[in-house]
């Protein structure tokens, strides 16, 4: 498992993960994983926040397994100069995607996740959306790790009693599953 720091051009840069930066970053870490003989099939991106966003930006361009979304920002106003918003850069993912928020984040509101995932039931691979009831920013913050859907919204298990303990077990074992289900 490798996981690039994002933000190692920070502070020199104003835009420290979007574009051609995003590109070069991702391209570099995947040619490092294909020299160490791994796939593109096996590799997965996973990000949290804004790396949310470039995880779900770089899965439009990429041939890799699969991806997930944590809280990712943007999604019906650019994140960041040049980058579109994910309501239109879902609809050209390459790869199975999973968008995971809580359902009362302000940053993302229940209004816009509705929008993405109305957009990413258009990708010609399979999508996923979930959000968790009474979880803000960042489900997984406190819990060690993170939670409607695109496709097979009846088959998203309930989450329990609701609370942010086992929403956040709940989302780890969906991130798992998502993975262990796309990546070869």
């Amino acid at each position: 498992m490798t996981a690039p720091d994002l933000f190692h051009r920070q502070p020199q840069s104003t835009d420290p993960v979007f574009g051609d930066a995003l590109f070069e970053d991702f391209a570099a870490a995947e040619g490092w994983l294909h020299g160490e003989g791994i796939r593109p099939d096996c590799v997965g991106v996973l990000g949290f926040d804004s790396a949310g966003t470039a995880a779900a930006l770089v899965s439009t361009t990429q041939r890799i397994g699969a991806a997930v979304s944590i809280a990712a920002h943007g999604i019906s106003e650019p994140v960041a100069a040049g980058t579109p918003p994910l309501v239109n850069a879902v609809r050209e993912l390459r790869v199975p995607w999973l968008g995971i928020f809580g359902e009362d984040d302000p940053l993302t509101p229940p209004s816009e996740i509705e929008l993405l995932r109305e957009s990413a039931a258009r990708a010609n691979v399979a999508t996923l959306i979930v959000t968790y009831p009474g979880l803000g920013h960042r489900p997984d913050e406190g819990f060690g790790f993170t939670s409607k859907g695109a496709d097979d919204v009846d088959d998203i298990p309930a989450t329990g009693d609701g609370s942010p303990e086992v929403a956040a077990v709940a989302a780890r074992q969906h991130i798992f599953e998502w993975f262990d289900s796309n990546l070869r």
